[in-house]
């Protein structure tokens, strides 16, 4: 009976270690089945409901991803998807969230102010950084100046030059501001380990109808 009770803790043991080991490569594939689903499924008019819900801007109520947070996401997702993006020199395709809840920064990039109109202003996402080439905005450190970044409401496709990209501090809340004459899209997310933040700037350069040719940029 010792001698079963002692394999057991092994055994035990040997699954707690597995799931921490596997944990970040799970977490990763679990956040990137709910974006794809998001993305392949929405239509305008999800876009124009989800555009009046509620949404939380509050950024003290924004938590480290963790594992317990996306398989709630996972479960039941109350996030008001609102559009798509795409920066395929990086290979980042994800939906667009109202606001900064967690359940909407675990899903793809949240918009960090009420009332954000794409090609109008300063149209500001935050997004989650998990690995060096992991899912969310991630990938955004490897995005060169000149580069192109598309979001849509599924009416238009905003397209964006980049030409802005720097490591700043979190207290640089001063670039998500509207910029006179300007229609700009900032993308942050964390650098650092999270001490710093990664700011990514494009101004407009073209606006399109939606359609099969102009939405096939949000495709993998």
């Amino acid at each position: 009976m010792k001698k079963f009770f002692s394999i057991s803790g092994i055994v035990v043991l040997f699954l707690i270690a597995l799931g921490l080991i596997f944990n970040e490569p799970i977490k990763e594939f679990a956040v990137d089945h709910m974006s794809n689903r998001f993305l392949s499924s929405l239509t305008a008019d999800q876009v124009k409901k989800n555009e009046n819900k509620k949404a939380s801007y509050d950024f003290k109520k924004v938590k480290p991803i963790s594992a317990s947070q996306v398989a709630k996401a996972s479960v039941n997702n109350g996030a008001a998807v609102i559009g798509k993006m795409s920066v395929p020199s990086v290979g980042l395709y994800l939906p667009i969230l109202k606001g900064l809840s967690n359940d909407a920064l675990s899903t793809g990039g949240g918009t960090m102010k009420p009332n954000e109109k794409m090609g109008k202003g300063n149209y500001a996402l935050a997004g989650h950084y998990m690995t060096d080439q992991g899912v969310l905005f991630s990938k955004l450190q490897n995005v060169q100046l000149g580069d192109l970044a598309h979001i849509t409401n599924m009416k238009h496709v905003y397209t964006y030059k980049v030409y802005y990209k720097k490591v700043v501090p979190p207290t640089a809340v001063y670039l998500i501001d509207d910029s006179p004459g300007k229609k700009l899209l900032t993308l942050i997310t964390c650098a650092d380990g999270g001490t710093n933040r990664w700011a990514i700037q494009g101004s407009l350069v073209k606006t399109q109808k939606a359609n099969s040719k102009t939405l096939a940029v949000f495709s993998k």
